[in-house]
């Protein structure tokens, strides 16, 4: 088994979810007492909230280049970003790394190829929504047509994950606002919702909707999975 390295704490409560979905898939391939061979560091969240939103995507890198570097000289043989927004930096912290990233936006389209997706909703903070770094690489690589929310719908997507989400409060009156926006968005006839953001999963889940959800960190969690064990 490959040892798995993940950079966490963004926020620890995707995190936690990680640690369970990888080791549970590892008990479910292997079964009786195995688990993962799994090197977690896991940051303090506060100061990169900071830096992104005051846009110093360099002090963030920085924070991740460091995180990298430890789980490497720990002996991890890939890793992972425990988060879609700081893939905003990956190129970047891949660079200063020998060992290789499992990208979460290439993980979550290689199954939605799979399911023969061409029109996809996107749902996440809304630097994964509006810049380009997520939405470029799933319809330039994989030629799925990425579609998000209006302004308004997307700042309260990303006003609930951090000001509840991220905090550990999961809301029934947030989950009936996140699934009136995506009633607005199958109105331009997408195939499915990618949950753009670890801690959406915490909120949604296949049963709250009759479209097709596809949760990027279940998606990242089990595509880890597959390299440890290959």
């Amino acid at each position: 088994m490959k040892t798995i390295g993940l950079i966490g704490g963004m926020s620890w409560e995707s995190s936690l979810l990680y640690y369970q979905l990888i080791n549970n898939a590892v008990k479910q391939r292997l079964g009786g007492l195995h688990s993962a061979q799994l090197l977690m560091y896991s940051v303090d969240f506060a100061p990169i909230e900071k830096l992104q939103h005051a846009g110093d995507w360099d002090g963030a890198t920085d924070v991740l280049i460091d995180a990298a570097r430890r789980l490497e000289a720990g002996g991890a043989d890939f890793f992972l970003i425990g988060t879609n927004t700081m893939h905003r930096v990956a190129d970047d912290v891949c660079a200063a790394v020998s060992i290789p990233l499992l990208h979460i936006a290439d993980a979550t389209a290689e199954v939605l190829k799979d399911d023969g997706v061409e029109r996809i909703g996107l749902l996440g903070t809304a630097f994964t929504m509006e810049l380009d770094f997520y939405r470029n690489r799933i319809s330039e690589h994989y030629g799925i047509e990425v579609l998000v929310p209006e302004l308004h719908d997307r700042q309260m997507v990303h006003d609930i994950i951090y000001q509840e989400l991220c905090q550990g409060q999961i809301e029934a009156e947030s989950r009936e606002v996140y699934l009136a926006i995506i009633d607005r968005l199958r109105e331009q006839h997408i195939d499915g919702v990618i949950l753009g953001c670890t801690e959406i999963g915490l909120l949604l889940q296949p049963q709250h909707s009759d479209i097709k959800l596809y949760d990027s960190t279940a998606i990242h969690a089990h595509r880890a999975v597959e390299l440890a064990l290959q």
